[in-house]
């Protein structure tokens, strides 16, 4: 195939460095710590009400991330059918991109109302206002993503798709990195930016980052929406219902997959570690506040910490499957992954959760960037990439539905015997489930003498 032009590789790598900064700032660091402190009380457990339900703070937190996954699971499927049929890739991705920014921003309404000098009240008006709006913006950026990786195959040929998807991640991690500091300073130096009341300097720097990551994914988006191709009308498959066939497609590789044992296995193996891998990237920040203490500045470091590392862990993976194969080095990561687990149940010092999230960082960017060139890899020559890569998406959103499911269920359950600490222990099961289907993978890669996958030295 024809490589694209290195402006339209690098431009598709650029939307990576702008939603990396949702990701980091609303998912991992500040939102999670901001929600976390403005939804603790006084009553049992910190438990808050949302829709006439009584839920544990950080389990509705988690609940509703699982939620707008299994409405992204469940559009996906339709939006690539409809994206198929009229070669709009990058429309949807903007619109996606766009729905995603605004709701993003407009977590700066979720705020608890001043009721003293000292004390703040959360209305149930804001918690479903803060909800809301980050499950719609979830919704943006997750379902962004099925469009933004079904681009790969696009653009460039087998051999490359590892070290640009290895690109992608390290542009995300270091633009997500600069927002941040940005966000950090707003955070720890509010007096500079005209915050002077104590209500002020609480809640405003946080609810200025949110508006921030909006803004920042929004304008680097506009570069990519440029310059990523569309479709031409040749490429476009004829459709008699866009809104059914979305499913249908899925049914269509489902049947593909019987016939390509390698990739069906390779596809159970990555259902179960990225449940995993997903479920603590999420929970992270609320481990650290709600099990450590920690502050919001203790907690920013760690997730800086794995950021930083992540960069030249992605590179470092991305050299080491050329050496020694993908197969092989996702069972590394695996492996560490397993430890991690094990690691987090007895952590119980901020030096601690920093060794670990150097540890998690090494290994985050480059097991989601390996997964996702090794999946284009075994994908067979099609033209219908934007479908082979929903079904990619959609058993990755499945997966971490569970993950988040079973994380707040046991929580709750065990909050007073172990809380999150028993979560991150049951999230272990995942990556030795992972391990052994990546185990399995590798016995037919072997049999099928894919040198790529399983390394040059047998």
């Amino acid at each position: 195939m024809q490589i694209a032009s290195r402006k339209v590789i690098n431009s598709w790598c650029m939307y990576d460095w702008a939603n990396s900064a949702y990701n980091l700032v609303i998912t991992s660091t500040i939102f999670p710590a901001y929600y976390e402190a403005i939804t603790k009380n006084r009553m049992p457990d910190n438990e808050v009400v949302f829709l006439g339900r009584k839920f544990v703070n950080t389990a509705l937190y988690n609940y509703a991330l699982g939620t707008a996954f299994i409405v992204v699971a469940f559009i996906s499927p339709i939006l690539t059918s409809i994206a198929d049929y009229r070669g709009n890739k990058r429309n949807f991705m903007r619109f996606f991109c766009t729905m995603g920014a605004i709701f993003c921003s407009l977590l700066y309404f979720f705020a608890p109302t001043p009721v003293t000098a000292e004390t703040t009240r959360l209305s149930s008006t804001s918690l479903d206002i803060g909800i809301i709006c980050m499950v719609l913006s979830c919704i943006g950026f997750w379902a962004s993503l099925v469009f933004y990786n079904s681009f790969l195959p696009d653009l460039v040929p087998h051999r490359l798709r590892d070290r640009i998807s290895a690109r992608g991640y390290t542009w995300g991690y270091i633009g997500s990195v600069i927002l941040q500091i940005l966000c950090f300073i707003v955070v720890f130096f509010p007096k500079a930016f005209g915050f002077n009341s104590q209500y002020e300097m609480d809640y405003m720097p946080a609810r200025v980052s949110f508006v921030l990551v909006g803004v920042w994914w929004f304008g680097f988006a506009q570069i990519p929406l440029r310059h990523l191709p569309i479709s031409t009308v040749n490429e476009r498959h004829e459709r008699k219902n866009v809104f059914s066939n979305g499913f249908l497609e899925l049914k269509k590789v489902w049947s593909q997959l019987k016939h390509m044992p390698v990739l069906k296995l390779f596809l159970l193996s990555f259902f179960w570690y990225s449940a995993g891998i997903q479920t603590v990237f999420l929970a992270a920040t609320q481990f650290g506040a709600k099990e450590l203490h920690l502050p919001t500045d203790k907690l920013i470091i760690t997730i800086m910490i794995i950021q930083l590392v992540a960069i030249p862990g992605a590179i470092l993976i991305s050299r080491a499957s050329e050496r020694f194969g993908n197969i092989k080095t996702l069972m590394v990561c695996v492996l560490v992954w397993i430890g991690a687990c094990i690691g987090a149940y007895f952590t119980y010092t901020d030096i601690q959760f920093y060794f670990l999230g150097a540890i998690v960082g090494l290994v985050m960017g480059g097991i989601q960037s390996l997964s996702r060139s090794t999946y284009s890899n075994l994908m067979p020559e099609t033209k219908d990439t934007a479908s082979f890569f929903s079904f990619y998406d959609v058993t990755e959103k499945i997966a971490l539905v569970m993950g988040m499911f079973t994380f707040a269920y046991i929580e709750e359950r065990t909050i007073r015997y172990g809380g999150m600490r028993n979560s991150v222990l049951a999230l272990m099961v995942f990556f030795m489930l992972g391990f052994v289907w990546l185990g399995l993978t590798m016995s037919a890669l072997r049999k099928a003498n894919k040198q790529w996958a399983i390394g040059n030295k047998q």
